[in-house]
């Protein structure tokens, strides 16, 4: 083990997705891109009526939705376990939000998917290319039920990432252990040897399976991040 290695404080970084390396685009912009192609268009204050019932039903990649009942409890905290899972559920909480026209339920769904619906945040690349240049190895771990890595190859990051583990290929999610453990697994590295960096109370409870976290709320897009804490962290 060279010295650089015996003084570092870790060998792995493991990072959330959404509101932690990408924030979902503004939901202007999403709405915007769902209606079009359907011949929709709402002026700004429209747009800005309908964006707002949106986030509080249920924006995919957005807050928690607000006022959950019955079924939509249990199936918004296992949306992540597989792709039909994730649709029924948002298309469910989506259908709340009094849409002027019922197509725009699915049209809105499928617009979060393309590599164009996340931003990239302004520090993410400049702390992955350190770390790699640094000789710490990087996952992203993710509740998600679709792949990411187009999105990641888009917007040029995939270069710095070693592992890519998420929860519907491994039909469990944060803050399970067992996600934990796949992503250190994938990184040959033990637990506390690594930090889990995200922004929810599930990327927290890596420190379940013994690992340093750094929590940072979401920030909006096209925002500084606060991820060159990371690189404190890692003693760099």
């Amino acid at each position: 083990m060279s010295d650089a290695r015996q003084l570092r404080p870790i060998d792995a970084v493991l990072f959330d997705f959404s509101g932690t390396l990408l924030s979902v685009e503004p939901a202007e912009e999403w709405l915007r891109r769902a209606a079009t192609p359907l011949g929709l268009h709402y002026s700004p204050t429209e747009a800005a009526e309908l964006t707002e019932r949106l986030l509080w039903a249920g924006r995919p990649g957005g807050p928690a939705p607000s006022d959950l009942t019955g079924a939509l409890i249990d199936a918004y905290a296992s949306r992540d376990l597989t792709p039909e899972l994730h649709r029924e559920t948002y298309t469910a909480l989506m259908a709340r939000a009094d849409l002027p026209d019922p197509r725009l339920v699915d049209a809105l769904y499928d617009a979060m998917l393309p590599p164009e619906a996340w931003v990239p945040y302004p520090d993410a690349a400049p702390v992955l290319a350190t770390l790699q240049e640094h000789g710490i190895k990087v996952a992203v771990v993710s509740n998600i039920a679709h792949d990411l890595r187009p999105t990641f190859d888009q917007h040029g990051l995939s270069r710095w990432i070693d592992a890519f583990v998420f929860s519907y290929e491994l039909e469990v999610m944060k803050p399970s252990p067992k996600i934990f453990h796949a992503a250190c697994e994938a990184l040959d590295v033990v637990p506390e040897r690594a930090l889990m960096v995200g922004d929810t109370t599930a990327d927290a409870g890596a420190v379940e399976v013994g690992m340093p976290v750094l929590v940072l709320p979401a920030s909006p897009p096209g925002v500084v991040h606060g991820l060159a804490a990371v690189l404190a962290l890692a003693g760099i």
